[in-house]
């Protein structure tokens, strides 16, 4: 590690960090790995800096440092400096909008009017909900008695390469208005948005060390950080197979630990429900090429208006155009990374050979770039693996059953449980089926409605704990209750 920047990376005309950020000054690593395009993959944006060990180590120990004082800002010293920040990601949006692009490769006109903009909300939203926390009151055995919030301490947070910059403010910014420290290690394979977040909470003012940001591979820096024994909170997205080796590290420390893990969500369409409605909605769910946790992948269709959704379905989805993802004209993104293309292929040359028929995609749209065809897949039973694992990618299934009780059987047949989606034109159906479908989050006859306050997580292999609204402030919380002797004077 050391501790003099190197010089920043143009992109898009715009200089950016390839150093950690830390103790509120940039730290170099003298190993780096490469940030490339997938809209280009011959495009190498920059050499970023690898954290290891002693990164992580230097990040916690910051952390620790700037504790006491920001928790002792309270909520509203805490909502200055995070609104200031919202206020600069909002004059931000272009910029971050255009990093992310070349980074990651959500459509530009996407993060242009809502995914950037989303970061700022979630700064105001977490500020104002901070500052609103109501303790509960009451009188029982002769006294008064409070819940009180206590900070918890440094939170370590660790988030996906797919939307990355909205999703890590997602993370922090609860953690930030608790009045907890963060250290925030992106994803290895989009890290240059979560660069620039550290630039503005500097500008926003946020004192040394409040927001860490250190890059690198997770069985590297990632390791280190979360086995760390004075972190006291640590928030993941990402695959099952991580959050396995994350949870026994926070099991160790006895460190309290929330997970997304990806989901393997239905969308189930009645033959009650706005069949052309359902069909928009399901091809629309290759949006960003799939790579969605709440995507519902696996299409369960009444069987009397199969024929009829699956026309629709095709119309729409060959209405989609696959190109580069700073054309306003293109809907469809390329895949984030040459493994994860093979990922994806790997998947469905599986499901050829199980015996399951792919109804329509299925390949390379192109041999030279990271795009890959909207494939639709019937499988040859319900327990093939392209029905039972996330495949994270422009792939969906499509089975048919006869009654309700059959759709919800086959909704909850996955150890997954983050979604659903139901379309039905009864409101008792949907009132029974929404509750009989096993999942975190459940649209009936909408999808992708998000509401800030409301609790987000997964059932199953989907995830653990919640976040969200004041859930996720009570998990950056250690709760305290006070009681006072009723008659007790000052």
């Amino acid at each position: 590690m050391s501790g003099s920047e190197r010089p920043r990376a143009m992109i898009a005309g715009t200089a950016v960090s390839v150093d950690h950020y830390i103790g509120g000054r940039r730290v170099a690593s003298p190993g780096t790995f490469e940030a490339r395009s997938p809209l280009d993959w011959s495009l190498k944006l920059a050499d970023v800096s690898a954290g290891d060990g002693a990164v992580a180590g230097a990040a916690v120990a910051a952390a620790c440092e700037a504790a006491e004082g920001w928790a002792a800002r309270g909520a509203a010293g805490r909502g200055v400096h995070l609104r200031r920040l919202a206020d600069l990601i909002d004059g931000s949006v272009e910029v971050l909008a255009e990093i992310e692009c070349l980074d990651m490769a959500m459509l530009l006109e996407s993060l242009r009017r809502r995914v950037i903009a989303r970061g700022a909300r979630n700064f105001r939203a977490y500020a104002d909900l901070a500052e609103s926390y109501s303790e509960r009151t009451w009188a029982s055995n002769g006294t008064d008695n409070r819940v009180q919030r206590m900070p918890a301490g440094p939170a370590v947070i660790i988030t996906p390469w797919n939307a990355p910059f909205m999703l890590a403010t997602w993370k922090v910014a609860p953690a930030l208005a608790a009045g907890n420290t963060v250290v925030l290690k992106p994803a290895e394979w989009s890290p240059l948005s979560a660069s620039l977040l550290a630039d503005l909470a500097h500008e926003a003012g946020l004192p040394a060390g409040v927001l860490n940001v250190v890059q690198g591979r997770g069985a590297e820096v990632g390791a280190a950080l979360v086995a760390d024994e004075r972190v006291r909170r640590i928030s993941f997205t990402g695959s099952p197979e991580t959050a396995r080796s994350i949870g026994a590290a926070a099991a160790a420390n006895i460190v309290p630990f929330t997970a997304e893990l990806g989901g393997k969500g239905p969308l189930i369409v009645f033959e009650d429900a706005d069949i052309e409605a359902a069909a928009r909605t399901a091809a629309g769910q290759f949006d960003d090429s799939g790579q969605v946790c709440l995507a519902g992948t696996r299409l369960l269709v009444a069987e009397g208006i199969a024929e009829e959704f699956r026309q629709r379905f095709d119309a729409h989805t060959n209405a989609h155009v696959l190109g580069d993802s700073r054309d306003p004209a293109t809907t469809i993104s390329p895949l984030i990374h040459p493994e994860h293309l093979a990922r994806v292929e790997g998947f469905v040359e599986r499901a050829r050979r199980a015996g399951d028929t792919v109804l329509r995609g299925g390949r390379r749209s192109r041999p030279d770039g990271l795009w890959y065809e909207p494939t639709l897949i019937r499988p040859a039973g319900n327990d093939s693996e392209i029905v039972q694992r996330e495949v994270f990618g422009p792939v969906l299934t499509l089975q048919t059953f006869a009654d309700e009780p059959e759709a919800v059987r086959l909704a909850n047949s996955t150890r997954y449980g983050l979604s659903g989606v139901v379309f039905t034109g009864s409101g008792a159906r949907a009132e029974r089926v929404g509750q009989a479908v096993r999942a975190g989050t459940v649209w009936v006859n909408c999808f992708g409605v998000r509401d800030l306050a409301a609790p987000f997580g997964g059932c199953g292999i989907s995830g653990l704990g919640r976040e969200g609204g004041d859930y996720a402030l009570d998990f950056h919380s250690d709760l305290k209750t006070v009681q006072v002797r009723q008659g007790t004077t000052g």
